[in-house]
């Protein structure tokens, strides 16, 4: 197994792009393999890592298909309900407190 190329904080040669880079260029790695790595450092907690895919190898992103597009309507609406109270929150409930505000914080107001 040879090691990953690692590049600093912007210095990445052209060519190569992080995951969020192609799809905003509107691509998808495509199944290729992570061909370096982009480090940049970070006081506390150790560098911050990216994995860098060839832009010439990208693929396309697929279209959203009605099918797909009524799968996730329905999984962001089941994460709106509240599983203690069976309320619709108005927002998605995040995992951290599994419940809506009021149900967490019953005291405040």
């Amino acid at each position: 197994m040879t090691a990953l190329p690692v590049y600093r904080w912007r210095l990445a040669p052209e060519g190569l792009a992080t995951f969020r880079q192609l799809r905003a260029l509107g691509l998808r790695p495509g199944g290729q393999p992570v061909v370096a790595q982009l480090e940049r450092p970070r006081r506390r907690r150790g560098p911050l890592v990216a994995y860098l895919y060839r832009v010439d190898l990208a693929r396309p992103v697929r279209p959203m298909t009605p099918a797909k597009r009524a799968a996730l309507e329905r999984a962001n609406a089941a994460r709106r309900v509240c599983p203690e109270c069976g309320r619709d929150a108005g927002y998605r409930i995040p995992a951290s407190l599994g419940m809506c505000a009021p149900c967490a914080f019953p005291d405040a107001v």
